[in-house]
């Protein structure tokens, strides 16, 4: 159970991010216009445009994009998908907890849906450390 819990986590994480990364590395000014998409705009209200900054996090999330994605290659390895979890667990951690206290900015369906997706991630990552049972006995 737990491999396809770590399957599953690390698909989700490097899916997500090779569309967040490629989205701002690749077209910087609509990702900050139209993010995350869908008819939803939540970059414009936390400040403005700065080019650099996209590009630095596009490539951000093509490198978890990587990590993920490798990882999933190893994924019967604990000790790669611990390890990648704790790399991811440690963004995404501070990415959920600084998003928390930005909330006030949006109305409350993006409230809401901003807190869920990063809060998924979040336990996504927190899958990825829990040691399996067989680590356990």
């Amino acid at each position: 159970m737990k491999l396809l819990l770590d399957r599953i986590s690390l698909a989700v994480i490097g899916l997500t991010s090779v569309y967040v990364g490629i989205f701002a590395y690749f077209a910087t000014a609509a990702w900050y216009a139209d993010f995350p998409g869908f008819g939803l705009r939540w970059l414009p209200r936390l400040g403005p445009y700065n080019e650099h900054l996209g590009k630095d996090v596009g490539a951000a999330y093509l490198a978890f994009a990587v990590l993920s994605l490798v990882a999933l290659g190893y994924a019967r390895n604990q000790v790669v998908v611990r390890l990648a979890g704790a790399a991811l667990l440690t963004f995404t951690l501070l990415h959920f907890v600084y998003h928390l206290t930005m909330l006030h900015v949006y109305e409350p369906r993006d409230q809401v849906l901003n807190a869920l997706a990063l809060g998924l991630v979040l336990v996504l990552s927190v899958v990825l450390v829990l040691p399996s049972r067989q680590a356990a006995d």
